[in-house]
């Protein structure tokens, strides 16, 4: 049965998460019944990274065997046909060994994160940004945030319903940028905890409006303690934008 990757992309104000769900909509749920309306058959999604109710993504990446040997533009089109009324797009296919696992094979997941801290609240990118009405020193967070890099216990970090077996990640990248009128958060890593990044972005803040010093940062990731961490950023502001594997280079 061939074996496809999709690249998709999707804005997740509407849905309940990527996974499916009884409570709601989701991502998941849309793309596979979108499949199906075209194949014939039920099928099954696999994603590189199960994204949170209201959390976006620019690329996701999923796999799903089909068990026709569809040309890639046709599967790619005929699934957006059937999606035109979400907001979800599959930005491209291809064929794939049946080794290929979207989240086993992952060898590095990138996320962003967007602030705009202003005054006036976004009237084009509402739900798309964390609106934070008061200016941050970017790069005191940028200065505070080198103390997550590398392997460590980011239990501070790390949801309560997290079900990963262990609290041990290795941070490749977080760094802070002003990107015009907002503040970028970027973050690579081969595999998150539920919630890291949000809590990182979360603390980060802290530090950007002066609230905490930043060596309050490497402190409270020491303490492995969650109660010890900054307030959750809301899921509106969190990208998923890139995953790489092991043909790929980087």
């Amino acid at each position: 049965m061939p074996r496809y990757k999709l690249v998709i992309e999707y804005d997740g104000t509407p849905f309940s998460g990527w996974q499916r769900q009884l409570n709601g909509p989701s991502v998941q749920q849309s793309v596979e019944e979108a499949v199906e309306a075209f194949c014939g058959h039920p099928v099954r999604l696999h994603c590189a990274g199960r994204t949170d109710a209201g959390v976006h993504a620019t690329h996701q990446v999923a796999h799903v065997d089909i068990d026709k040997d569809w040309r890639t533009d046709v599967v790619r089109d005929a699934t957006n046909a059937r999606l035109k009324r979400l907001p979800v797009a599959v930005l491209s296919a291809e064929t794939v060994p049946d080794t290929f696992d979207a989240r086993i094979s992952a060898r590095r997941r990138y996320y962003i994160y967007r602030i705009l801290d202003r005054r006036a609240q976004p009237a084009l990118d509402r739900d798309r940004v964390w609106h934070v009405p008061v200016k941050l020193d970017h790069e005191a967070m940028d200065r505070a945030a080198k103390a997550l890099l590398g392997q460590h216990d980011f239990t501070t970090f790390r949801a309560a319903e997290c079900q990963a077996n262990s609290p041990i990640r290795t941070l490749d990248r977080c760094d802070v940028r002003r990107e015009g009128s907002e503040i970028v958060v970027y973050v690579h890593a081969r595999s998150f905890l539920h919630h890291q990044v949000r809590s990182i972005v979360g603390c980060l803040k802290m530090v950007g409006m002066g609230r905490w010093p930043e060596n309050k940062l490497g402190k409270v990731l020491a303490a492995r303690d969650r109660s010890q961490c900054g307030a959750l950023a809301p899921s509106c502001g969190l990208y998923l934008a890139g995953v790489d594997y092991a043909e790929q280079s980087g």
